[in-house]
């Protein structure tokens, strides 16, 4: 089954950019649908960003819309969420998660493979 491991987050100011990437292993991601979701401290689990197993399709939660752009490279099996304009209301814990989908999109949190979490902290 396939593992998943975030990198690229840490601490930037109100109005940066920081690009989070997903690093898959254990097997190829091209039959995964793949998203990015975030968990602020003493909060739920939120949606951020999904994109379908071919790419063509991409979905945002309101928080991220305008904002944030998820994609994929399945040649380097791994996903990416560019983030800009960065608020101290994004800092959160960002996890990436992939679930098996020949075709088509996942918005809900009923993803069966979840990462570890990268720490995103935006200062004012």
């Amino acid at each position: 089954q396939v593992q998943l491991v975030e990198s690229g987050g840490g601490l930037v100011q109100t109005g940066d950019s920081l690009r989070l990437s997903c690093l898959a292993s254990g097997e190829s991601i091209r039959t995964y649908a793949l998203g990015w979701f975030r968990q602020a401290p003493g909060k739920g689990r939120k949606f951020v960003a999904a994109i379908s197993t071919i790419g063509g399709t991409r979905s945002y939660g309101d928080s991220a819309k305008g904002r944030f752009t998820i994609s994929r490279d399945n040649a380097k099996n791994t996903l990416y969420l560019q983030m800009t304009s960065l608020k101290p209301e994004d800092t959160a814990v960002y996890y990436c998660a992939a679930h098996p989908l020949l075709d088509g999109i996942v918005t809900s949190d009923h993803y069966k493979h979840w990462g570890q979490g990268t720490q995103v902290t935006v200062g004012s």
